[in-house]
């Protein structure tokens, strides 16, 4: 009997995890069969696979759009916003854990309180500090904007806190100074938080539409969620042809795949807060 309600149990469990995987992988494969089929066949909700596959239309977008480009810039500014914000991040963390000094509490809350202001409302000061830093329209100015990410410092602080402090401090007894214990002890102890929080911020700067479309005006500067905004929806270079607009949307999304691919592992293991140490 134990084991006739395990199997059901189990067969229960299962049910419920096809279901969700079907409503969350159905978006993405209406994407790509839209993709491969005609403009008249997307317009058609009958048709829900395409008579004969347009592979042109990957072809097209490829080729002769300006989309490989803009997916260079998001590529470029994502990595470099990431890694700054990975440095930054790791060492406000490393000082709010491991530094003793007056108001570090505070400071923390400081820093947590300012994760709770509408994104939006800081749009106005930063387009305006860097009009000052003549900073508009420039691949600098989207990246310095986002130097310092607060959900990274938190994410990284809860990491830090599973280290032991006595490891640190038998380090600097060692003569290790703050930036070598923290690069060469913390941060290989703690890798899982740093592919999570890398990754995460990937997703999120490469995506970003808004804040991008406020402070860049030149079409080579796009990124690719106003690029494709752009030139296949708003009567662009291909206007209403969701056929390409679908293959555009697919092309966007393999760096994100390829990468979840790579880091999905440790992906897990940060989300656990894994940090390596046992006992």
């Amino acid at each position: 009997m134990k084991q006739t309600g395990n199997r059901i149990k189990q067969v229960f469990r299962f049910g419920i995890l096809a279901v969700v995987s079907i409503f969350t992988a159905f978006p993405f494969l209406w994407m790509i069969l839209s993709a491969l089929k005609t403009k008249e066949e997307v317009m058609d909700v009958s048709a829900f696979f395409p008579a004969v596959p347009q592979w042109s239309n990957f072809i097209s977008i490829l080729v002769d759009s300006p989309l490989p480009g803009y997916i260079a810039n998001s590529l470029l500014v994502s990595v470099v916003t990431v890694a700054l914000q990975i440095v930054t991040g790791a060492m406000l963390a490393y000082a709010i854990v491991f530094f003793e000094f007056k108001g570090r509490k505070a400071l923390f809350t400081l820093i947590m309180g300012t994760y709770m202001l509408p994104v939006a409302a800081t749009y106005i000061p930063s387009y305006i500090i860097l009009s000052r830093w003549g900073m508009l329209d420039t691949f600098r100015g989207l990246v310095i904007s986002s130097t310092v990410s607060i959900f990274g410092i938190f994410l990284l602080r809860q990491s830090f806190m599973q280290v032991p402090k006595g490891l640190v401090e038998a380090a600097r007894m060692d003569g290790g100074s703050h930036f070598r214990i923290l690069w060469e002890i913390i941060c290989p102890m703690t890798k899982s938080s740093f592919i999570t929080f890398g990754l995460m911020s990937f997703i999120s700067t490469y995506n970003n539409y808004m804040w991008p479309s406020l402070i860049t005006r030149s079409s080579e500067k796009y990124l690719v969620s106003q690029g494709l905004r752009s030139f296949l929806i708003e009567g662009g270079a291909y206007g209403t042809e969701w056929a390409l607009v679908m293959a555009g949307s697919a092309v966007i999304v393999v760096p994100l795949l390829v990468l979840f691919a790579f880091t999905q592992k440790w992906f897990i293991n940060g989300i656990g807060g894994d940090t390596g140490i046992k006992g």
